[in-house]
């Protein structure tokens, strides 16, 4: 983990990768109602090894609380770890999708 420090304009970057039984159990979707209700841009996708990686902008706050999501995961998920990275937000984000499997990038 690292704390990069803030943006100019207060908001940061999230980059997580959360590893269980978090495919096929409607975990993206779940994030995206999640992203949905919060001030953020960014996205989710499953990973080709079974993870779901997660990358959102927005302030500190609002991304904690995704990140507590994340952890909670939906019913018939069983989340057995996150790891986190912030760093400074790169603005060029909007909106938040689910994309797919193995994307790279904003």
């Amino acid at each position: 983990m690292s704390d990069s420090g803030n943006a100019v304009d207060g908001r940061e970057r999230l980059e997580a990768l959360v590893r269980g039984r978090v495919q096929g159990v409607g975990y993206r979707f779940f994030v995206m109602r999640v992203a949905d209700g919060l001030p953020i841009s960014g996205w989710v996708s499953n990973e080709q090894d079974g993870s779901v990686r997660c990358v959102a902008e927005g302030v500190r706050a609002d991304l904690e609380r995704l990140l507590a999501a994340l952890r909670e995961g939906p019913a018939g998920a069983v989340v057995s770890n996150v790891s986190e990275e912030w760093l400074p937000a790169t603005g060029r984000m909007t909106g938040f999708s689910v994309r797919s499997a193995g994307h790279r990038g904003d």
